[in-house]
């Protein structure tokens, strides 16, 4: 993918002033991703109203994630943050270009270009999800047994499908089966070294000075004393405190027709679109990402009867604390101007 990054950081003509572009950014770096790394960074377009919006290498996972899939998921995640926040200041986005493939370091994975203000927004009623960007938490927490509405489970798959992706919530045995892959997963994964050492790398102590990343402690959550749910268990954690966790956790997952960057930048879209929805309707979530990090397990995770493609993402959803906030970067270290300048 190529975009000018010629212009200024004073404003677009027509488009968002420098205030609201840093809103807009600041909404993008409230996403999700994997160990709360933040992988993403943004520029003002220079030829009209828009964003670039780039992966930073810098910032990737690579034992846990070595094709940057779940890097280009996460900045998926902050992609549509955006395209909410623009919604919701009355900025229409008339053009989405996705990188079709390898991410170059200085090129943009993704284009937004937007549209006059006040002019006709796309389906979905994006600028009602707003609100949702801030109370969005990933909660480790138990779960109670309360099942999920019919009703409300009708409005993540709609999600889902309005980011031309499928969201499939699994039944019991279904479920059962990719929490046993899950579990297989997380069993390989704290038995490597390196990856333990990787993923503790990313974990933040209480006593530790103030971060703009990674994981506090304090949102860790605890671990299933019954060994049903399989929480991924962080390095360096000391002692761990267990409690009961729902009995079936209810399990979704998030499939692409195809496997390639713009799939993933695709699915992640899917993925904070249906967990903003989930948290606008009172749920709270959590993402199961252990078996899709390893490829014995990753591709045995599409259910053979369903036809659907390629799974991305696992989540957990249910009713219960909302989970603790994470540490954001600032808007100055995510917004760069057109020189490649913070």
């Amino acid at each position: 993918m190529t975009g000018s990054t010629a212009g200024t950081m004073d404003g677009m003509p027509g488009g968002p002033s420098p205030a609201e572009l840093r809103e807009l950014v600041a909404a993008a770096g409230a996403a999700p991703s994997l160990h709360n790394a933040q992988p993403w960074w943004f520029r003002p377009a220079g030829d009209g109203p828009g964003v670039l919006v780039f992966a930073d290498p810098a910032r990737a996972v690579p034992l846990a994630d070595p094709d940057g899939r779940g890097m280009l998921l996460s900045v998926g995640a902050a992609l549509f943050n955006l395209r909410v926040a623009a919604a919701r200041l009355g900025f229409p986005v008339e053009e989405l270009d996705l990188a079709p493939g390898p991410v170059e370091p200085a090129e943009p994975v993704a284009v937004v270009r937007f549209g006059p203000r006040g002019a006709p927004q796309e389906p979905g009623d994006l600028a009602e999800l707003a609100e949702a960007i801030g109370q969005r938490h990933s909660s480790r927490e138990p779960f109670g047994n309360r099942d999920v509405p019919e009703a409300v489970i009708g409005e993540l798959i709609e999600a889902a499908a309005d980011e031309d992706t499928v969201l499939d919530v699994l039944e019991e045995a279904e479920a059962r089966r990719v929490l046993a892959l899950t579990a297989e997963a997380e069993a390989r994964i704290a038995g490597d070294a390196a990856r333990r050492a990787e993923t503790g790398s990313w974990l933040r102590a209480a006593s530790a000075a103030r971060s703009e990343d990674g994981i506090p402690e304090r949102a860790l959550g605890p671990q299933d004393h019954e060994a049903r749910v399989p929480v991924r268990d962080f390095a360096g954690r000391g002692p761990v405190h267990a409690e009961r966790f729902e009995a079936l956790p209810q399990l979704a997952t998030i499939a692409t027709r195809g496997d390639t960057v713009a799939d993933w930048l695709r699915a992640g879209q899917a993925m904070e679109r249906v967990w903003l929805v989930a948290t606008a309707r009172g749920l709270r979530v959590s993402v199961l990402h252990q078996a899709v990090e390893l490829p014995q397990t990753r591709w045995r995770l599409r259910d053979p009867d369903s036809g659907v493609g390629t799974v991305q993402v696992v989540l957990r959803v249910g009713y219960g604390p909302p989970g603790a906030a994470t540490p954001r970067r600032s808007v100055d270290d995510l917004l760069r101007d057109p020189a490649g300048d913070r």
